[in-house]
């Protein structure tokens, strides 16, 4: 049962994308906590919880397309 290499390789870049949306998406969450009395507080909330959104997405499409990669 051989391993697709490319599609092993696209797994592996939206973990790769994944990745840094995993600090980044609670770190600026956290900013937007702590700077309630910003105007830009809801945007800068939406934005955080938008990138954490995106880290599940990405790693859920990198881990099923690597696992198709050595399966099919």
């Amino acid at each position: 049962m051989p391993t697709d290499k490319i599609l092993l390789n696209k797994g592996i870049k939206f973990m790769a994308y994944a990745l840094p949306l995993f600090f980044i998406g609670p770190s600026v969450i956290y900013n937007a906590f702590q700077n309630k009395e910003n105007a830009w507080h809801y945007l800068v909330l939406a934005v955080g919880i938008t990138m954490c959104f995106g880290a599940v997405y990405f790693s859920f499409r990198g881990l099923s397309t690597i696992v198709k990669s050595m399966t099919d």
